[in-house]
């Protein structure tokens, strides 16, 4: 019986002090760099899970189509008439109401523990937060394009052409995006994902459903009238329908720039306050 010894291997100088050797470290990534990751991250997220795509796919398509023929006859006499007025608010409606989904998402990787992982990561400590959000600007832009489509197959014909179009879809963007902070403040602050849904559909469903989505607000008492004229998602709808007509109202664009701003400005300062001490 042959016996064979095992060889011992001993490095030579030249490679022990290449890899004991004190190398420059690798560059410290930037803000927008690391942002940009975290929200690849989010788009995987979508592609290994499809499913999650539903809520902007056919939630939006039964939105569109049922509020158009349950109230188009009614209320403009013909779905086509009421659609030309309806659909940039319903739009306006479907993706805002998608935001929560930020919040849900959010509340679910803390539970998971997955913050915990990114929070000892040495990038940008708003990263992760911001990174999610741009992950879902994607999901907004699908739902808003799914509805203008099937709103094109029904009859919508906007005055503003492509350009008003694509202004107003973009415009709905920049503060659906701004909105997301709240739900990522609800998603630190409740406890469980189930709490971030409840609570949001407790704001949104009169912010969304009492405006002028539906019906001209010249319809309505006049205590409910106060409440719509300082309902953002009035001014947001207004501001967009004026885009898609080819007459864009300046004050109410204006008046969507700066309420974005505040919302980033507030609910972000207080969602990186909760993060910072969670």
């Amino acid at each position: 019986m042959t016996t064979t010894s095992a060889q011992t291997y001993t490095p030579s100088t030249d490679t022990l002090s290449a890899v004991l050797s004190r190398g420059a470290a690798p560059a410290r990534p930037s803000a927008w760099s690391a942002s940009l990751t975290f929200g690849w991250r989010a788009v995987l997220k979508i592609k290994h899970v499809p499913e999650q795509l539903f809520d902007v796919t056919a939630f939006p398509i039964i939105m569109t189509l049922m509020f158009t023929y349950l109230f188009g006859g009614a209320l403009a006499g013909s779905t086509r008439e009421y659609l030309q007025f309806f659909l940039p608010g319903i739009m306006v409606t479907s993706v805002v109401m998608i935001t929560m989904y930020t919040g849900v998402g959010l509340n679910t990787d803390i539970e998971k523990g997955v913050f915990d992982r990114f929070r000892t990561l040495p990038v940008w400590r708003p990263a992760a937060l911001v990174g999610m959000i741009f992950g879902d600007v994607l999901r907004y832009i699908l739902a808003a394009t799914t509805i203008m489509v099937v709103g094109l197959i029904l009859g919508f014909r906007p005055d503003g052409g492509v350009m008003g179009i694509v202004g107003g879809i973009a415009l709905l963007v920049v503060f659906s995006f701004a909105f997301s902070w709240i739900w990522t403040m609800f998603g630190l602050l409740l406890r469980s994902e189930k709490s971030v849904m409840g609570v949001s559909m407790l704001v949104l469903f009169p912010l969304t459903f009492l405006s002028n989505v539906f019906v001209e607000p010249s319809t309505m008492p006049g205590w409910l009238q106060a409440f719509v004229e300082v309902n953002p998602i009035t001014h947001l709808v207004t501001a967009i329908r004026s885009i898609m007509s080819g007459t864009p109202d300046m004050p109410e664009i204006m008046w969507t720039f700066i309420a974005s701003g505040a919302l980033v400005l507030i609910f972000g300062t207080l969602t990186m306050r909760l993060y910072n001490r969670k």
